[in-house]
């Protein structure tokens, strides 16, 4: 266990852990309820509104993530994320405003999903590569590890909490506390020891474009990021599956809803920690989590009751974060530090900017064909990149299945190179 959570020992790592996890539950309140907000609020059950709100609150990923690298490679990673976790607060603030004055129209919500967007764009680049500078190269993987518990533990108390708020009380006070909820990590950043630091080297070569040309000598990372475009893109539309089947095929209301994001977390911390006790991310396990996403989704689109359906998401929340998880460390272990900010970017684009691509596409076929369906798009996904990375791994690694009539287990994997 204590080595599950070695990284801890490092003061600034441990003050960073625990701020974050208080902003991230905040984050994860205000996200429950924007979501039922915009679909039994201000629509009609409509779960393309949904995907509209999630695509624009996504989208910026796509244009700006290489100014976002590039900005986290050259500036202060702490300063940077001052600005961010002050304006992040803020919009939550602004969001309790419009709704306790009852002024809160879709086309607003729309557009502060924008504004979260475009600052969450710059923010993530800085917050990924800043861990190293946390607790330096040795236990990165670890606290990459811990990171992912950090946030699906907030992932697992915020839209519980904020699905009985939302209920009892209405969807005001939870943008009030998810707003107040940036305070603890901007708190935390002042008040750093930054002779604990270990600070990279501002920049690597190649401006604003180096992450893509250092990507050209990397087919490794290269194929990682398509595994995962595929997979965030049609697949990694959880609250369109968790509100529209809890809604929809259930009956059920926010607080409801609020208890499947919080259930499909426990999987998530559970798939985290498991990473955490890595020292060294391997690709199998990114390629092979994939295709258990994928089946886990589509068993838990065949389930018919609603606690059944519940439980079978934590097989799904476990699967998403052993990829996802596994998939970060890989990818920043294995980038040197003066890259690490534009090639996070790009990681960053490549998990959320599909968004504004499959959350429509979700929420159409949801609203079309019904929820069900929906989740088997998903399930179709994590499949196709379980194909993707399999494929790669015997061509590039020289992956090969042999029979063995002398062994007890007959069929054996081999392959060349470093799994």
């Amino acid at each position: 266990m204590a080595h599950t959570f070695r990284s801890l020992a490092e003061p600034n790592y441990r003050h960073w852990f625990a701020g974050a996890l208080i902003s991230n539950t905040g984050t994860w309140m205000q996200r429950t309820a924007q979501d039922w907000l915009v679909l039994t609020y201000l629509t009609n059950n409509n779960a393309s509104a949904l995907g509209i709100t999630m695509a624009l609150q996504m989208g910026p990923q796509l244009i700006m993530f290489p100014f976002a690298g590039a900005l986290a490679d050259r500036f202060s990673k702490r300063r940077l994320l001052m600005v961010t976790q002050a304006l992040l607060g803020a919009v939550g603030l602004l969001l309790f405003v419009l709704v306790i004055t009852d002024t809160i129209e879709l086309w607003q919500v729309y557009v502060l999903a924008l504004v979260l967007g475009i600052l969450a764009t710059l923010d993530t680049p800085a917050r990924q590569a800043f861990v190293s500078e946390l607790v330096g190269e040795k236990l990165l993987p670890n606290a990459v590890s811990l990171n992912s518990a950090s946030f699906n533990g907030a992932r697992m108390i915020g839209p519980a909490v904020a699905g009985v708020l939302t209920a009892l009380v209405g969807a005001g006070p939870v943008f009030l506390i998810s707003g107040l909820g940036f305070a603890a990590t901007l708190t935390v950043l002042i008040r750093l020891d930054t002779a604990r630091l270990h600070p990279s080297s501002r920049r690597g070569g190649g401006g604003v474009l180096g992450g893509f040309r250092y990507l050209r000598r990397r087919p490794d990372v290269t194929v990682v990021l398509l595994v995962l475009f595929i997979v965030a893109t049609f697949g990694f539309n959880f609250n369109i599956y968790t509100a529209t089947m809890a809604r929809i095929e259930f009956g059920k209301d926010a607080s409801g809803f609020g208890l499947l994001n919080s259930v499909m977390a426990i999987g998530s911390v559970a798939g985290a920690l498991a990473s955490a006790k890595r020292e060294k991310p391997r690709l199998r396990f990114i390629f092979g989590a994939a295709g258990g996403f994928g089946l886990a989704v589509g068993l838990a689109s065949l389930i018919t009751n609603y606690y059944v359906f519940a439980a079978a998401l934590i097989l799904v929340g476990f699967s998403s974060l052993t990829m996802m998880t596994s998939a970060n460390a890989y990818v920043q272990t294995t980038t040197p530090p003066n890259y690490r900010g534009r090639v996070m970017a790009i990681y960053a684009a490549v998990v959320m900017g599909g968004t504004p691509i499959g959350a429509p596409l979700a929420g159409w076929v949801a609203d079309s064909f019904g929820p069900r369906m929906a989740m088997g798009v998903g399930a179709a996904s994590g499949v196709l990149a379980f194909g993707v990375g399999l494929v790669w791994m015997i061509v590039a690694k020289n992956l090969r299945l042999s029979y063995d009539p002398k062994s007890r287990i007959r069929l054996h994997v081999s392959y060349l190179g470093h799994p």
